[in-house]
Protein backbone atom coordinates (compact mmCIF):
# COMPACT_ATOMS: atom_id res chain seq x y z
CA UNK A 1 0.00 0.00 0.00
CA UNK A 2 1.22 3.23 -0.96
CA UNK A 3 1.73 6.38 1.63
CA UNK A 4 -1.11 8.43 -0.83
CA UNK A 5 -3.64 4.97 -0.77
CA UNK A 6 -6.08 5.38 2.54
CA UNK A 7 -6.11 2.28 4.04
CA UNK A 8 -9.11 -0.14 3.88
CA UNK A 9 -11.09 -0.05 7.11
CA UNK A 10 -12.90 -3.38 8.25
CA UNK A 11 -16.73 -4.02 8.25
CA UNK A 12 -18.44 -4.37 10.75
CA UNK A 13 -21.25 -7.56 11.08
CA UNK A 14 -23.33 -6.90 14.35
CA UNK A 15 -25.70 -10.62 14.78
CA UNK A 16 -28.36 -9.76 17.38
CA UNK A 17 -30.56 -11.85 19.74
CA UNK A 18 -32.84 -11.17 22.21
CA UNK A 19 -32.03 -13.51 25.20
CA UNK A 20 -29.34 -16.09 25.92
CA UNK A 21 -29.67 -19.13 23.90
CA UNK A 22 -31.47 -17.91 21.06
CA UNK A 23 -28.28 -18.65 18.71
CA UNK A 24 -26.12 -15.70 18.30
CA UNK A 25 -22.94 -17.46 18.61
CA UNK A 26 -23.35 -20.51 16.83
CA UNK A 27 -24.57 -18.76 13.44
CA UNK A 28 -21.32 -16.38 13.70
CA UNK A 29 -19.34 -19.78 13.96
CA UNK A 30 -21.24 -21.37 11.36
CA UNK A 31 -20.92 -18.50 9.15
CA UNK A 32 -16.95 -18.03 10.07
CA UNK A 33 -16.63 -21.93 9.02
CA UNK A 34 -18.03 -21.26 6.29
CA UNK A 35 -15.87 -18.65 5.10
CA UNK A 36 -12.83 -20.72 5.44
CA UNK A 37 -14.20 -23.11 3.51
CA UNK A 38 -14.38 -20.35 0.76
CA UNK A 39 -10.95 -19.30 1.26
CA UNK A 40 -11.27 -16.78 3.38
CA UNK A 41 -8.38 -16.19 6.51
CA UNK A 42 -10.41 -16.52 9.36
CA UNK A 43 -10.15 -16.37 13.37
CA UNK A 44 -11.56 -17.00 16.76
CA UNK A 45 -10.94 -13.39 18.67
CA UNK A 46 -13.29 -14.12 21.31
CA UNK A 47 -15.57 -16.99 21.93
CA UNK A 48 -17.65 -17.46 25.33
CA UNK A 49 -19.14 -21.02 24.96
CA UNK A 50 -21.16 -21.29 28.19
CA UNK A 51 -20.80 -24.64 28.43
CA UNK A 52 -23.30 -25.43 25.09
CA UNK A 53 -21.81 -28.26 23.29
CA UNK A 54 -22.89 -28.25 19.72
CA UNK A 55 -21.60 -24.43 19.95
CA UNK A 56 -18.41 -25.72 21.24
CA UNK A 57 -18.57 -28.02 18.03
CA UNK A 58 -18.89 -25.51 15.54
CA UNK A 59 -15.22 -24.04 16.51
CA UNK A 60 -13.67 -27.13 14.99
CA UNK A 61 -10.95 -26.25 12.51
CA UNK A 62 -11.02 -22.59 13.32
CA UNK A 63 -8.02 -20.93 14.50
CA UNK A 64 -8.38 -19.46 18.01
CA UNK A 65 -6.15 -16.89 19.02
CA UNK A 66 -5.35 -17.46 22.88
CA UNK A 67 -6.62 -15.41 25.84
CA UNK A 68 -4.58 -12.68 27.70
CA UNK A 69 -4.62 -13.03 31.19
CA UNK A 70 -4.94 -9.92 33.41
CA UNK A 71 -4.34 -9.20 37.32
CA UNK A 72 -6.93 -7.62 38.97
CA UNK A 73 -7.32 -7.37 43.02
CA UNK A 74 -5.68 -10.57 43.50
CA UNK A 75 -7.60 -12.35 40.59
CA UNK A 76 -6.69 -13.46 37.08
CA UNK A 77 -9.06 -13.00 34.51
CA UNK A 78 -9.41 -13.91 30.80
CA UNK A 79 -9.73 -11.08 28.26
CA UNK A 80 -9.22 -10.66 24.52
CA UNK A 81 -5.95 -10.55 23.28
CA UNK A 82 -6.49 -7.61 21.18
CA UNK A 83 -2.60 -6.65 20.43
CA UNK A 84 -1.95 -10.61 19.74
CA UNK A 85 -5.36 -10.56 17.07
CA UNK A 86 -3.33 -7.22 15.48
CA UNK A 87 -0.55 -8.65 15.01
CA UNK A 88 -1.63 -12.07 13.24
CA UNK A 89 -3.85 -9.34 11.46
CA UNK A 90 -6.61 -12.03 9.92
CA UNK A 91 -8.72 -11.12 6.84
CA UNK A 92 -11.72 -11.69 9.50
CA UNK A 93 -12.12 -12.25 13.49
CA UNK A 94 -15.12 -13.43 14.93
CA UNK A 95 -15.62 -11.68 18.26
CA UNK A 96 -18.57 -12.83 20.76
CA UNK A 97 -20.15 -10.25 23.57
CA UNK A 98 -19.42 -7.19 21.48
CA UNK A 99 -20.93 -5.14 25.21
CA UNK A 100 -18.48 -6.60 27.15
CA UNK A 101 -17.01 -4.55 30.27
CA UNK A 102 -13.19 -5.28 30.17
CA UNK A 103 -11.44 -5.89 33.39
CA UNK A 104 -9.75 -3.24 34.92
CA UNK A 105 -6.12 -3.18 33.45
CA UNK A 106 -6.64 -3.45 30.06
CA UNK A 107 -6.17 -1.18 27.28
CA UNK A 108 -9.74 0.00 26.95
CA UNK A 109 -12.83 0.00 28.99
CA UNK A 110 -15.51 -2.04 26.75
CA UNK A 111 -14.83 -4.88 24.12
CA UNK A 112 -16.32 -2.42 21.43
CA UNK A 113 -13.60 -0.13 21.49
CA UNK A 114 -11.30 -3.04 21.02
CA UNK A 115 -13.40 -4.50 17.96
CA UNK A 116 -12.79 -0.51 16.65
CA UNK A 117 -9.27 -0.94 17.00
CA UNK A 118 -9.38 -3.80 15.10
CA UNK A 119 -11.70 -2.14 12.07
CA UNK A 120 -9.01 0.57 11.93
CA UNK A 121 -6.95 -1.73 11.02
CA UNK A 122 -8.74 -2.95 7.96
CA UNK A 123 -9.99 -6.11 9.68
CA UNK A 124 -13.39 -7.28 8.68
CA UNK A 125 -15.09 -8.51 12.48
CA UNK A 126 -18.37 -10.47 13.02
CA UNK A 127 -19.67 -9.65 16.48
CA UNK A 128 -22.81 -11.02 18.74
CA UNK A 129 -25.35 -8.80 21.17
CA UNK A 130 -28.16 -9.14 22.88
CA UNK A 131 -31.07 -6.41 22.57
CA UNK A 132 -31.32 -5.31 25.89
CA UNK A 133 -27.77 -3.51 26.03
CA UNK A 134 -28.71 -1.10 23.89
CA UNK A 135 -28.55 2.09 25.80
CA UNK A 136 -31.44 3.89 24.62
CA UNK A 137 -33.75 1.35 25.49
CA UNK A 138 -31.84 0.76 29.02
CA UNK A 139 -35.08 2.28 30.78
CA UNK A 140 -37.99 0.17 28.73
CA UNK A 141 -35.75 -3.08 29.38
CA UNK A 142 -35.69 -2.21 33.19
CA UNK A 143 -39.66 -1.85 33.01
CA UNK A 144 -39.82 -5.17 31.02
CA UNK A 145 -37.91 -7.32 32.68
CA UNK A 146 -36.79 -5.27 36.34
CA UNK A 147 -32.89 -5.46 35.59
CA UNK A 148 -31.13 -2.62 35.41
CA UNK A 149 -28.33 -3.64 32.38
CA UNK A 150 -25.18 -2.68 33.60
CA UNK A 151 -23.41 -3.13 30.12
CA UNK A 152 -24.92 -0.98 27.17
CA UNK A 153 -23.69 0.20 24.09
CA UNK A 154 -23.84 3.93 22.92
CA UNK A 155 -26.55 3.59 19.74
CA UNK A 156 -24.31 4.95 17.41
CA UNK A 157 -21.61 2.40 17.94
CA UNK A 158 -24.62 0.02 16.54
CA UNK A 159 -25.48 2.27 13.91
CA UNK A 160 -21.43 1.94 12.44
CA UNK A 161 -22.46 -1.47 11.99
CA UNK A 162 -22.26 -2.38 8.14
CA UNK A 163 -24.95 -5.06 8.41
CA UNK A 164 -27.03 -6.10 10.93
CA UNK A 165 -29.02 -9.68 11.09
CA UNK A 166 -31.34 -10.71 13.77
CA UNK A 167 -31.43 -14.51 14.86
CA UNK A 168 -34.79 -15.24 15.43
CA UNK A 169 -36.60 -18.23 17.80
CA UNK A 170 -39.84 -18.13 19.38
CA UNK A 171 -40.14 -17.49 23.00
CA UNK A 172 -41.95 -21.34 23.16
CA UNK A 173 -38.86 -22.85 21.19
CA UNK A 174 -36.42 -21.02 23.59
CA UNK A 175 -38.07 -22.15 26.66
CA UNK A 176 -38.08 -25.41 25.11
CA UNK A 177 -34.19 -25.27 24.37
CA UNK A 178 -33.71 -23.96 28.30
CA UNK A 179 -35.97 -26.93 29.43
CA UNK A 180 -33.84 -29.51 27.17
CA UNK A 181 -30.69 -28.20 29.39
CA UNK A 182 -29.48 -26.39 25.82
CA UNK A 183 -28.76 -23.01 27.32
CA UNK A 184 -28.10 -23.58 30.81
CA UNK A 185 -27.63 -26.39 33.32
CA UNK A 186 -30.47 -27.12 35.18
CA UNK A 187 -29.84 -25.34 38.29
CA UNK A 188 -29.49 -22.39 36.44
CA UNK A 189 -31.97 -22.74 34.12
CA UNK A 190 -34.77 -22.82 37.02
CA UNK A 191 -33.32 -19.90 38.28
CA UNK A 192 -33.64 -18.54 34.67
CA UNK A 193 -37.48 -19.76 34.55
CA UNK A 194 -38.14 -18.08 37.30
CA UNK A 195 -36.92 -14.72 36.76
CA UNK A 196 -35.63 -13.52 33.36
CA UNK A 197 -37.34 -16.42 31.08
CA UNK A 198 -40.54 -15.41 31.12
CA UNK A 199 -42.76 -16.50 28.56
CA UNK A 200 -44.54 -12.54 28.59
CA UNK A 201 -41.03 -11.14 28.75
CA UNK A 202 -39.25 -13.23 26.31
CA UNK A 203 -42.09 -11.58 23.58
CA UNK A 204 -41.80 -8.19 24.57
CA UNK A 205 -37.95 -8.73 23.96
CA UNK A 206 -38.22 -10.23 20.62
CA UNK A 207 -41.01 -7.79 19.81
CA UNK A 208 -37.64 -5.21 20.59
CA UNK A 209 -35.52 -6.99 18.55
CA UNK A 210 -37.38 -7.17 15.40
CA UNK A 211 -38.16 -3.92 15.24
CA UNK A 212 -34.68 -2.51 15.83
CA UNK A 213 -33.56 -4.26 12.86
CA UNK A 214 -36.76 -3.34 10.52
CA UNK A 215 -35.60 0.37 11.41
CA UNK A 216 -31.58 -0.37 10.42
CA UNK A 217 -32.66 -1.51 7.23
CA UNK A 218 -34.82 1.50 6.96
CA UNK A 219 -31.74 3.92 7.97
CA UNK A 220 -29.41 1.85 6.04
CA UNK A 221 -31.70 2.90 2.55
CA UNK A 222 -29.80 4.85 -0.14
CA UNK A 223 -31.48 8.23 -0.47
CA UNK A 224 -33.65 8.23 -3.75
CA UNK A 225 -31.94 11.07 -5.50
CA UNK A 226 -30.42 14.52 -5.06
CA UNK A 227 -34.12 16.33 -4.66
CA UNK A 228 -34.84 14.00 -1.56
CA UNK A 229 -32.10 14.98 0.23
CA UNK A 230 -32.52 18.22 -0.38
CA UNK A 231 -36.10 18.00 0.73
CA UNK A 232 -35.08 15.37 3.73
CA UNK A 233 -32.38 18.46 5.18
CA UNK A 234 -34.78 21.43 4.51
CA UNK A 235 -37.61 20.00 6.60
CA UNK A 236 -35.18 18.23 9.02
CA UNK A 237 -36.49 17.90 12.73
CA UNK A 238 -34.83 18.96 15.51
CA UNK A 239 -34.83 17.90 19.03
CA UNK A 240 -34.25 20.21 22.41
CA UNK A 241 -34.09 17.94 25.70
CA UNK A 242 -33.85 19.38 28.92
CA UNK A 243 -31.64 18.66 31.83
CA UNK A 244 -32.12 19.02 34.73
CA UNK A 245 -29.83 17.33 37.77
CA UNK A 246 -33.35 14.95 38.49
CA UNK A 247 -31.56 11.07 38.01
CA UNK A 248 -34.59 11.01 35.52
CA UNK A 249 -33.17 13.12 33.08
CA UNK A 250 -30.80 9.94 31.92
CA UNK A 251 -33.80 8.54 30.79
CA UNK A 252 -35.08 11.71 29.15
CA UNK A 253 -31.75 11.66 26.91
CA UNK A 254 -32.35 8.29 26.34
CA UNK A 255 -35.77 8.77 24.88
CA UNK A 256 -34.85 12.02 23.28
CA UNK A 257 -32.22 10.05 21.30
CA UNK A 258 -34.11 7.33 19.98
CA UNK A 259 -37.08 9.25 18.79
CA UNK A 260 -34.03 11.81 17.24
CA UNK A 261 -32.84 8.27 15.71
CA UNK A 262 -36.09 7.16 14.26
CA UNK A 263 -36.81 10.50 12.89
CA UNK A 264 -33.29 11.26 11.70
CA UNK A 265 -33.19 14.93 13.43
CA UNK A 266 -30.60 16.74 15.07
CA UNK A 267 -30.37 16.81 18.81
CA UNK A 268 -29.36 19.20 21.63
CA UNK A 269 -29.36 18.72 25.06
CA UNK A 270 -29.79 21.71 27.28
CA UNK A 271 -29.51 23.07 30.52
CA UNK A 272 -30.10 26.62 32.02
CA UNK A 273 -27.47 27.64 34.69
CA UNK A 274 -28.31 30.91 36.78
CA UNK A 275 -25.23 32.94 36.84
CA UNK A 276 -25.53 32.87 40.72
CA UNK A 277 -25.83 29.59 41.30
CA UNK A 278 -22.67 27.04 41.02
CA UNK A 279 -22.25 24.71 38.40
CA UNK A 280 -23.88 21.22 39.59
CA UNK A 281 -22.25 17.59 39.35
CA UNK A 282 -25.41 15.70 38.91
CA UNK A 283 -26.00 17.75 35.39
CA UNK A 284 -22.55 17.70 34.51
CA UNK A 285 -22.76 13.94 34.95
CA UNK A 286 -26.22 14.54 32.37
CA UNK A 287 -24.73 16.01 30.17
CA UNK A 288 -21.33 13.75 29.58
CA UNK A 289 -23.58 11.48 29.31
CA UNK A 290 -25.60 13.24 26.32
CA UNK A 291 -22.03 13.01 24.86
CA UNK A 292 -21.12 9.74 24.74
CA UNK A 293 -24.90 9.33 22.65
CA UNK A 294 -23.44 12.06 20.33
CA UNK A 295 -25.71 14.15 21.57
CA UNK A 296 -25.31 17.91 20.97
CA UNK A 297 -24.96 19.83 24.47
CA UNK A 298 -25.18 23.77 25.69
CA UNK A 299 -25.29 25.22 28.74
CA UNK A 300 -27.38 28.40 28.57
CA UNK A 301 -27.36 31.27 31.36
CA UNK A 302 -30.19 32.80 32.64
CA UNK A 303 -32.54 33.77 35.38
CA UNK A 304 -35.50 32.23 33.58
CA UNK A 305 -35.25 28.41 32.41
CA UNK A 306 -38.26 28.19 30.13
CA UNK A 307 -38.13 31.68 27.95
CA UNK A 308 -34.67 30.63 27.84
CA UNK A 309 -34.77 27.39 26.12
CA UNK A 310 -37.89 28.43 24.34
CA UNK A 311 -35.64 31.13 23.00
CA UNK A 312 -32.95 28.74 21.89
CA UNK A 313 -35.26 26.42 20.41
CA UNK A 314 -36.70 29.18 18.07
CA UNK A 315 -32.92 30.27 17.07
CA UNK A 316 -31.98 26.78 16.52
CA UNK A 317 -34.53 25.45 14.57
CA UNK A 318 -36.16 23.42 17.13
CA UNK A 319 -39.30 21.27 16.35
CA UNK A 320 -39.95 19.07 19.19
CA UNK A 321 -38.83 19.75 23.21
CA UNK A 322 -38.20 17.21 26.02
CA UNK A 323 -39.25 17.82 29.60
CA UNK A 324 -39.35 15.35 32.48
CA UNK A 325 -42.15 15.68 33.93
CA UNK A 326 -41.42 17.31 37.78
CA UNK A 327 -42.37 14.32 40.66
CA UNK A 328 -45.50 15.01 42.97
CA UNK A 329 -43.69 16.45 45.36
CA UNK A 330 -44.37 19.76 47.42
CA UNK A 331 -41.85 22.70 47.72
CA UNK A 332 -38.69 21.71 46.05
CA UNK A 333 -39.93 21.24 43.10
CA UNK A 334 -42.53 23.17 42.72
CA UNK A 335 -40.06 25.62 40.22
CA UNK A 336 -39.69 22.45 37.98
CA UNK A 337 -43.44 22.51 37.30
CA UNK A 338 -43.62 25.80 36.74
CA UNK A 339 -41.12 25.56 34.53
CA UNK A 340 -42.26 23.10 32.76
CA UNK A 341 -45.98 24.81 32.31
CA UNK A 342 -44.28 27.45 30.98
CA UNK A 343 -42.45 26.41 28.30
CA UNK A 344 -45.32 24.49 27.02
CA UNK A 345 -47.29 27.93 27.27
CA UNK A 346 -44.49 29.65 25.55
CA UNK A 347 -43.69 27.01 22.90
CA UNK A 348 -47.28 26.92 21.57
CA UNK A 349 -45.84 26.65 17.85
CA UNK A 350 -43.46 23.75 18.85
CA UNK A 351 -44.17 19.86 19.91
CA UNK A 352 -43.73 19.75 23.60
CA UNK A 353 -43.60 16.25 25.00
CA UNK A 354 -43.60 15.85 28.54
CA UNK A 355 -41.93 12.45 29.77
CA UNK A 356 -43.27 10.77 32.81
CA UNK A 357 -40.35 8.33 34.33
CA UNK A 358 -40.86 4.89 33.75
CA UNK A 359 -41.46 2.37 36.03
CA UNK A 360 -42.15 -1.26 36.25
CA UNK A 361 -45.26 -2.64 37.78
Amino acid sequence: MSPEEPRRQGRLKIILGYAAGVGKTYKMLDEGQQLKASGHDVVIGYFEPHGRQDTIAKTEGLEVVPRRIIEYRGKQFEEMDTPAILARKPEISLVDEFPHTNVPGSERTKRWEDVFIMLDEGIDVMTTMNIQHLESLNDRMREITGVQVRETIPDWVVKRADEIVMVDLTPGALLNRLARGVVYAPEKARQARDNFFKETTLAALREMALRQVAHEVDVRQPEAGELKRQDVSEHRERILIYVTESPTSAGLIRRGRRVADYLKADCFAVSVQSGRAEPQLAIEQHLDFARKLHIDTRVLESEDAAQALVDFAHRNGVTQIFLAKPPRVALPFLSKKQVVMRVVRLAKDLQVTVVAERRRV
